[in-house]
């Protein structure tokens, strides 16, 4: 558990250096913003390595039964989470532009989904770790990141939900496949 916990930990705190303060004072410290990048890079990758890892390997500890009637909820959540996160990845488009940053949306409602079809100790802090950061790091960028005027193509909102729609169909075919666990529809 220790290697997840670990993990956690290298991904999420450079994720949060700006919010901590941090980000400008480190890159003045630096010789230069590409040895920040590479640091920052170097430590997030190893964190996700050790969180991948450390999931693998935690031992299966139940803290509570999540409602198999219920599993359309997570279903559910999954949809406009992938749509968000594609959205966050794509030029601007009036998601975009309304949210400010609909990927960690995304990531929030991503993890609110597994957090609740997991109910191990294991997804627990996993899914609960990613979903507090995400969630946390949209509200504040919300205060803080001004609203870009730049000009919004509904090209781009219609690309976001096709391909969202696209990842949820293949990721639910082959989740079992890709992450080890199967869905089930019925």
């Amino acid at each position: 558990m220790w290697i997840l916990i670990t993990g956690l930990v290298l991904f999420t705190v450079p994720h949060m250096l700006r919010e901590m303060g941090l980000r400008d004072a480190l890159i003045r410290a630096l010789p230069s913003i590409g040895a920040y990048k590479g640091i920052y890079s170097v430590v997030a990758l190893a964190g996700l390595a050790l969180i991948i890892l450390g999931k693998s390997q935690a031992p299966f500890s139940m803290v509570w039964q999540p409602l198999y009637e219920w599993r359309y909820i997570s279903h559910g959540l999954m949809i406009p989470a992938l749509i968000l996160v594609v959205a966050g990845n794509l030029p601007m488009s009036h998601l975009r532009r309304q949210l400010r940053n609909p990927m960690l949306l995304g990531v929030t409602l991503w993890g609110l989904s597994h957090l609740w079809s997991n109910g191990d100790l294991a997804s627990m802090l996993l899914f609960g770790t990613i979903t507090l950061w995400s969630g946390f790091k949209f509200v504040v960028r919300g205060f803080t990141v001004p609203v870009v005027d730049r000009p919004v193509s509904i090209l781009w909102d219609g690309v976001a939900l096709a391909t969202g729609l696209v990842f949820y169909v293949v990721i639910s075919i082959y989740h079992g496949q890709l992450f080890g666990v199967g869905l089930n529809f019925e």
